[in-house]
């Protein structure tokens, strides 16, 4: 069984911590002030109250110990420098961090940050993207204008297979799932027959999407 680190119990991290606490894991949340964490103890979570931008406090939690350590102070980003560099220092395995932007990322990653989040910008894009795509349901923006997009089956599409619609080599996208009436259905066959009704979940880039018929 995985175990994580997350340090911080703004809005941000309680939204992480109480998904986190939905897997098989074990989890120990930090943060400096005592109230930020009482309603996550109902979960079963581990929690310590202490600086962890001071080593010493780090140090007591054996950071090398976690698979990965998730850096969720918000509105301090002096605060998420020093405690990414110590998390460094103590040899954490993986260091994910919250950043507001590139400058901040390009910092955090300079010195250890593995993995940098930037989670109001991914909401923003998101909801910029389905509200001017009427085809487009939802999105999780991933890199380079590449995405997973939630989309209605385009019309020249319904009562084909994969092969008959030609997707990929045409439309240059890839189908995860279709989704029927709040059903998920992973990794159609080949041989499936697409249904007017169905939202089908896509890979591919956003500039490809945007051309489907």
């Amino acid at each position: 069984m995985k175990s994580f680190l997350l340090i911080g119990a703004g809005d941000f991290g309680h939204l992480l911590a109480r998904e986190l606490s939905k897997q098989p894991c074990e989890l120990m949340i930090a943060d400096i002030n005592e109230d930020a964490l009482g309603d996550l103890l109902e979960l079963g979570i581990s929690a310590k109250i202490g600086d962890c931008s001071r080593e010493e406090v780090l140090e007591s939690f054996d950071v090398a110990s976690f698979d990965a350590c998730f850096v969720c102070v918000g509105g301090h980003f002096q605060t998420s420098l020093e405690i990414v560099y110590l998390l460094e220092k103590l040899h954490a395995k993986k260091i994910h961090c919250k950043a507001d932007d590139d400058s901040q990322a390009k910092f955090l990653s300079i010195i250890g940050a593995d993995h940098v989040i930037y989670p109001e910008r991914e909401a923003a894009q998101s909801l910029a993207i389905s509200e001017a795509n009427d085809s487009i349901f939802n999105c999780i923006p991933m890199t380079d204008g590449y995405g997973v997009y939630e989309i209605a089956t385009p019309g020249s599409w319904v009562n084909k297979t994969f092969k008959e619609a030609s997707i990929y080599q045409i439309y240059r996208v890839n189908i995860l799932a279709t989704v029927n009436d709040g059903v998920i259905s992973m990794m159609p066959p080949s041989s499936y027959r697409f249904n007017a009704r169905d939202h089908l979940m896509v890979l591919g880039h956003q500039a490809d999407i945007e051309k489907l018929p």
